[in-house]
């Protein structure tokens, strides 16, 4: 699962990485970015395969169109890779509507008897990443437009494996404008869901402040200078 996760850049840094645009209209809404506690139900930037050339700012927490009400939202945070063809949840957005989810980092705990450590995982560049995914135009019932979105998950490689047994769909660059090309077939997109290599990724420790999805500030991203359980190290 992932559920937490950060996007620390501003709107221009993310305009010269996607060569994608935001709509004025959407910043001035929603002020998407910087955010370093993301969470479920929050509204982020994504780039869909309808929209390629523009950023829109959908919420986290899928809801299927077909759904009566919004209560599956938190359920469906996150999409597994290995069921989307056969879920009769997840198959019509893996066949029609696939996202891109810029991302600098994400958060996952550490257990350790009765402790759980937060750790930040990001590319070993602190560079801006994509998490591949899908979403959802859903209506409300009275009539308004919620367009939603599920993170796509794979087993964890080495590295995030010892926090927990899965992980978002990382992209690489090259992949990520072939991953919402609606002329790929169902297979080609599916080869690209697979663990990102685990030596191009790194963890370490950050303050548990972050297990409060009210604090949103920099100094969530700071390696704490000490381990309470392995004294700095993380493993």
């Amino acid at each position: 699962m992932c559920g937490r996760a950060s996007l620390t850049r501003n709107e221009k840094e993310l305009e010269d990485r996607f060569g994608s645009s935001f709509y004025s209209e959407d910043i001035e809404r929603y002020n998407p970015v910087p955010n370093y506690n993301i969470a479920p139900g929050q509204f982020l930037p994504l780039i869909t395969n309808s929209d390629p050339g523009h950023f829109n700012i959908f919420k986290w927490g899928l809801i299927p169109f077909w759904s009566k009400d919004s209560k599956s939202a938190y359920k469906l945070i996150n999409s597994r890779a290995e069921t989307l063809e056969q879920s009769s949840v997840f198959k019509s957005a893996f066949q029609r509507r696939r996202c891109l989810i810029p991302l600098d980092g994400f958060y996952e705990w550490k257990i350790n008897g009765k402790s759980k450590i937060p750790y930040r995982i990001v590319k070993s560049d602190y560079s801006i990443f994509s998490a591949a995914g899908i979403w959802e135009n859903w209506k409300t019932p009275e009539g308004n437009e919620l367009f939603t979105f599920s993170i796509i998950t794979v087993e964890a490689n080495e590295t995030v494996a010892r926090l927990h047994n899965r992980m978002p769909a990382i992209l690489f660059a090259d992949e990520e404008r072939f991953w919402i090309d609606d002329n790929i077939t169902l297979k080609e997109a599916g080869s690209l869901l697979k663990p990102y290599p685990s030596e191009l990724i790194f963890a370490y420790p950050v303050s548990q402040k972050v297990n409060n999805v009210r604090n949103n500030t920099p100094d969530l991203l700071v390696e704490i200078s000490e381990d309470p359980v392995s004294q700095g190290k993380l493993f």
